[in-house]
Protein backbone atom coordinates (compact mmCIF):
# COMPACT_ATOMS: atom_id res chain seq x y z
CA UNK A 1 0.00 0.00 0.00
CA UNK A 2 2.88 2.36 0.68
CA UNK A 3 4.29 1.79 -2.90
CA UNK A 4 0.65 2.58 -4.19
CA UNK A 5 0.59 5.63 -2.13
CA UNK A 6 3.83 6.99 -3.34
CA UNK A 7 3.38 6.39 -6.95
CA UNK A 8 0.15 7.94 -6.64
CA UNK A 9 1.47 10.85 -5.11
CA UNK A 10 4.47 11.60 -7.61
CA UNK A 11 2.17 11.39 -10.41
CA UNK A 12 0.07 14.05 -8.97
CA UNK A 13 2.95 16.29 -8.81
CA UNK A 14 3.68 15.41 -12.34
CA UNK A 15 0.66 16.35 -13.29
CA UNK A 16 -0.04 19.62 -11.50
CA UNK A 17 4.32 20.44 -13.03
CA UNK A 18 2.59 19.96 -16.51
CA UNK A 19 -0.11 21.70 -16.04
CA UNK A 20 2.00 24.96 -14.86
CA UNK A 21 3.99 24.87 -17.87
CA UNK A 22 1.26 24.77 -19.84
CA UNK A 23 0.32 27.61 -18.12
CA UNK A 24 3.42 29.59 -18.66
CA UNK A 25 3.83 31.65 -22.21
CA UNK A 26 7.03 29.78 -23.91
CA UNK A 27 9.39 32.60 -25.52
CA UNK A 28 10.94 31.94 -28.66
CA UNK A 29 13.00 33.88 -31.08
CA UNK A 30 15.19 33.30 -34.27
CA UNK A 31 18.18 35.11 -35.31
CA UNK A 32 19.07 35.30 -39.37
CA UNK A 33 22.95 33.98 -39.24
CA UNK A 34 23.17 35.13 -42.68
CA UNK A 35 21.62 38.45 -41.74
CA UNK A 36 24.35 39.14 -39.13
CA UNK A 37 27.27 38.15 -41.21
CA UNK A 38 26.03 40.49 -43.91
CA UNK A 39 24.78 43.62 -41.73
CA UNK A 40 26.46 43.82 -39.08
CA UNK A 41 29.22 46.21 -38.43
CA UNK A 42 31.68 43.50 -37.09
CA UNK A 43 31.02 41.50 -40.30
CA UNK A 44 31.78 44.30 -42.43
CA UNK A 45 34.60 45.29 -40.76
CA UNK A 46 36.10 41.62 -41.08
CA UNK A 47 35.71 41.46 -44.73
CA UNK A 48 37.74 45.08 -45.29
CA UNK A 49 40.39 43.99 -43.35
CA UNK A 50 40.72 40.58 -45.12
CA UNK A 51 40.45 42.68 -48.89
CA UNK A 52 43.18 44.57 -47.41
CA UNK A 53 45.12 42.48 -46.33
CA UNK A 54 45.15 40.39 -49.58
CA UNK A 55 44.26 42.49 -52.20
CA UNK A 56 48.49 43.11 -52.88
CA UNK A 57 48.67 39.22 -53.19
CA UNK A 58 45.55 39.14 -55.31
CA UNK A 59 46.79 41.85 -57.35
CA UNK A 60 50.00 40.38 -58.15
CA UNK A 61 48.45 36.90 -58.80
CA UNK A 62 46.33 39.08 -61.69
CA UNK A 63 49.10 40.43 -63.05
CA UNK A 64 51.24 36.83 -63.20
CA UNK A 65 48.53 35.63 -64.97
CA UNK A 66 48.06 38.22 -67.38
CA UNK A 67 51.44 38.29 -68.20
CA UNK A 68 51.81 34.16 -68.61
CA UNK A 69 48.45 34.48 -71.15
CA UNK A 70 50.17 37.22 -72.95
CA UNK A 71 53.33 34.81 -73.26
CA UNK A 72 51.38 32.38 -74.08
CA UNK A 73 49.81 34.37 -76.79
CA UNK A 74 52.95 35.79 -78.36
CA UNK A 75 54.47 32.39 -78.40
CA UNK A 76 51.31 30.47 -80.65
CA UNK A 77 51.87 33.49 -82.87
CA UNK A 78 55.81 32.69 -82.98
CA UNK A 79 55.74 28.85 -82.45
CA UNK A 80 55.27 28.24 -86.43
CA UNK A 81 58.83 30.10 -87.47
CA UNK A 82 60.68 28.90 -84.60
CA UNK A 83 63.57 26.52 -84.73
CA UNK A 84 62.59 23.07 -82.88
CA UNK A 85 64.64 23.63 -79.84
CA UNK A 86 63.81 27.29 -79.30
CA UNK A 87 60.14 26.56 -79.83
CA UNK A 88 60.36 23.42 -76.95
CA UNK A 89 62.26 25.56 -74.62
CA UNK A 90 59.57 28.24 -74.41
CA UNK A 91 56.89 25.81 -74.35
CA UNK A 92 58.76 23.99 -71.44
CA UNK A 93 59.35 27.92 -69.84
CA UNK A 94 55.52 28.30 -70.47
CA UNK A 95 54.39 25.28 -68.70
CA UNK A 96 56.63 25.63 -65.79
CA UNK A 97 55.73 29.03 -65.54
CA UNK A 98 52.09 28.45 -65.32
CA UNK A 99 52.50 25.30 -62.99
CA UNK A 100 54.23 28.08 -60.33
CA UNK A 101 51.14 30.63 -61.12
CA UNK A 102 48.32 27.61 -60.37
CA UNK A 103 50.65 26.71 -57.14
CA UNK A 104 50.55 30.29 -55.92
CA UNK A 105 47.04 30.91 -56.43
CA UNK A 106 46.50 27.52 -55.08
CA UNK A 107 48.13 28.99 -51.56
CA UNK A 108 46.85 32.16 -52.06
CA UNK A 109 43.19 30.53 -51.82
CA UNK A 110 43.71 28.32 -48.66
CA UNK A 111 45.20 31.46 -47.14
CA UNK A 112 42.32 33.44 -48.20
CA UNK A 113 39.94 30.83 -47.23
CA UNK A 114 41.62 30.17 -43.75
CA UNK A 115 41.47 33.82 -42.38
CA UNK A 116 37.93 34.27 -43.97
CA UNK A 117 37.37 31.21 -41.27
CA UNK A 118 39.21 32.87 -38.53
CA UNK A 119 37.34 35.96 -39.46
CA UNK A 120 34.06 34.27 -39.73
CA UNK A 121 34.52 32.71 -36.30
CA UNK A 122 35.45 35.60 -34.64
CA UNK A 123 31.91 37.37 -35.94
CA UNK A 124 30.09 34.32 -34.57
CA UNK A 125 31.69 34.36 -31.25
CA UNK A 126 30.26 37.93 -30.91
CA UNK A 127 26.77 37.45 -32.58
CA UNK A 128 26.06 34.31 -30.28
CA UNK A 129 27.25 36.23 -27.11
CA UNK A 130 24.88 39.07 -27.84
CA UNK A 131 22.11 36.46 -28.76
CA UNK A 132 22.71 35.13 -25.48
CA UNK A 133 22.91 38.33 -23.69
CA UNK A 134 19.68 39.42 -25.06
CA UNK A 135 17.83 36.15 -24.46
CA UNK A 136 18.91 36.08 -20.62
CA UNK A 137 17.77 39.79 -20.70
CA UNK A 138 14.66 39.38 -22.06
CA UNK A 139 13.43 35.83 -21.00
CA UNK A 140 13.56 33.90 -24.04
CA UNK A 141 13.54 29.99 -23.81
CA UNK A 142 14.92 29.28 -27.26
CA UNK A 143 16.65 31.27 -29.65
CA UNK A 144 16.88 29.54 -32.75
CA UNK A 145 19.74 30.62 -35.97
CA UNK A 146 18.34 27.76 -38.92
CA UNK A 147 14.72 27.40 -39.52
CA UNK A 148 12.30 26.32 -42.50
CA UNK A 149 10.16 29.12 -41.60
CA UNK A 150 9.87 31.45 -39.30
CA UNK A 151 6.86 34.03 -38.18
CA UNK A 152 7.94 37.29 -38.48
CA UNK A 153 7.11 38.30 -34.90
CA UNK A 154 9.68 35.88 -33.86
CA UNK A 155 12.70 37.49 -35.80
CA UNK A 156 14.76 39.41 -33.74
CA UNK A 157 18.09 39.73 -36.53
CA UNK A 158 18.01 43.30 -36.47
CA UNK A 159 17.85 43.64 -32.96
CA UNK A 160 20.90 41.27 -32.11
CA UNK A 161 22.72 43.61 -35.40
CA UNK A 162 21.93 46.70 -34.07
CA UNK A 163 23.35 45.12 -30.79
CA UNK A 164 26.80 44.38 -32.68
CA UNK A 165 27.00 47.92 -34.08
CA UNK A 166 26.79 49.62 -30.40
CA UNK A 167 30.17 50.59 -29.53
CA UNK A 168 29.55 48.32 -26.12
CA UNK A 169 28.93 45.48 -27.69
CA UNK A 170 32.25 45.05 -29.63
Amino acid sequence: MNYLTRHLCALSLCGLSAMSLQAQELRMGFVSTDRVLKEAGTAKAAQTKLEQEFSKREKELVDQGTSIKNLADKFEREAPTLPETQRQTRQKQLLEQDRDFQRRRREFQEDLNARKNEELQQVIQRANKVIKDIAVAENYDFIFQDAVYVNPKHDMTDKVIKALNTPAAK
